[in-house]
């Protein structure tokens, strides 16, 4: 059975940083992009980042300069570093995984990030 796996969250203060991971099996990880999406209260679920299996990345504009996604393929893991957190970065973040190859689309379970002072 797929499973992703997100840890890292928690309670952030203003300007502070968190680094996420999701830790995945049962899929061959390199041939999957990659990504996180979060979700606030009240709102649709938005992309924040994408890395392919070659590590082409894309960012939300929002979070561009201040997040940086990467991925390791020998620990089929993906990593969203995120610095400068502001409190409109407060969401569920979800990791993703998205079959280059066939149908294969993956959710995590989520993980709460809250940046408040």
């Amino acid at each position: 059975q797929v499973q992703l796996v997100e840890s890292g969250g928690g309670l952030v203060q203003p300007g502070g940083s968190l680094r996420l991971s999701c830790a995945t099996s049962k899929i061959i990880f390199n041939t999957y992009t990659m990504g996180w999406y979060r979700q606030a209260p009240g709102k649709q679920r938005e992309l924040v980042a994408v890395i392919s299996s070659g590590g082409s990345t894309n960012y939300a504009d929002s979070v561009k300069g201040r997040f940086s996604i990467s991925r390791d393929n020998t620990k089929n893991t993906l990593y969203l570093q995120m610095n400068s957190l502001k409190s409109e970065d407060t969401a569920v973040y979800y990791c993703n995984a998205k079959s280059e190859w066939s149908r294969g689309d993956y959710w995590g379970q989520g993980t709460q990030v809250t940046v408040s002072s």
